[in-house]
């Protein structure tokens, strides 16, 4: 057998073997899912007995400006200026990386819901069908 036609093999051969080797590499966790989940480690089960006891924190950050949304908290075991502090930093990470990205949103305004309790948990009032 001539070399040559032994070449193409062995060359498709190592070509494949090299792309088995490579293990995939998984992406990054962002600094805003991270902080993310420190914020919703902080507000915990957000625990309550009454509507007075829960409140809304924004969160996350839209490209048009403004928050990408809001959490319901309590002040029963929350510590409201750690929170803060940590929305803050979470928001600005996420402005970050949409600039980074040239991410677009769709722009529209993301209004607070308020925040009530509901069966011993804050909840934000959306979720219950409409504002108390």
């Amino acid at each position: 057998m001539k070399p040559h036609r032994l070449l193409a093999p062995l060359l498709a051969l190592s070509a494949l073997a090299s792309c088995a080797q490579t293990p995939p590499v998984a992406p990054a966790e962002a600094e805003s899912q991270r902080l993310g989940r420190e914020l919703r480690g902080l507000i915990g089960p957000a625990a309550c007995s009454a509507d007075s006891q829960c409140r809304t924190v924004a969160v996350g950050a839209k490209a048009c400006g403004g928050p990408a949304g809001y959490a319901a908290w309590s002040t029963q075991g929350t510590d409201a200026q750690q929170l803060a502090e940590l929305a803050r930093r979470q928001a600005q990470a996420q402005r970050r990386e949409i600039e980074a990205s040239g991410m677009l949103s769709n722009c529209a305004l993301v209004v607070d819901p308020g925040a009530a309790c509901v069966a011993g948990r804050c909840e934000l009032a959306t979720r219950q069908g409409g504002a108390r």
